[in-house]
């Protein structure tokens, strides 16, 4: 950067240097936020067959009800982000599903686990384990077993 003394033109010279240096801390930051949440959004992505497993394992579901339990867990799911998943899972043989009647309307169609989606979240959790002490041992140099019965 130059500057020229003349007067008051240095001032005018800083205080424009100044300006420019902010707004590129305020793009450099907004660049950041962008990248994390970009990065967080692809983690979610990552996990979200796992944990719609997770609550299957525990019983079945209905689509809405899903929704809601991973909600209550801070994972926000859109029913078009949903839908598409469970029958990929269906197609892959690792879910099913049931339909029953609903005192509130049409009848509803629960997901369950097949015996194979069973198989598959036994590897999931498996993977899941090794993921996490890995990142425990890089964050904190420690590993801890963790058990998923």
């Amino acid at each position: 950067m130059y500057f020229a003394i003349q007067g008051t033109k240095i001032m005018h010279i800083f205080a424009a240097a100044k300006r420019n240096s902010r707004k590129k801390n305020l793009l450099h930051n907004k660049s950041i936020n962008m990248n994390t949440e970009n990065a967080k959004s692809q983690m979610r992505k990552g996990m979200l067959e796992y944990c719609i497993l997770l609550l299957l394992h525990k019983g079945p579901a209905y689509a809405s009800d899903i929704i809601q339990q991973l909600k209550e867990a801070q994972l926000i799911v859109v029913e078009g982000t949903l839908y598409p998943l469970l029958t990929r899972l269906k197609n892959d043989r690792l879910l099913k599903y049931e339909w029953q009647e609903s005192t509130q309307g049409p009848p509803r169609k629960y997901y369950a686990l097949t015996l194979d989606g069973e198989e598959f979240l036994r590897h999931l959790d498996s993977a899941w384990n090794e993921l996490t002490n890995t990142v425990n041992i890089l964050h904190n140099g420690s590993e801890v077993v963790i058990s998923h019965e």
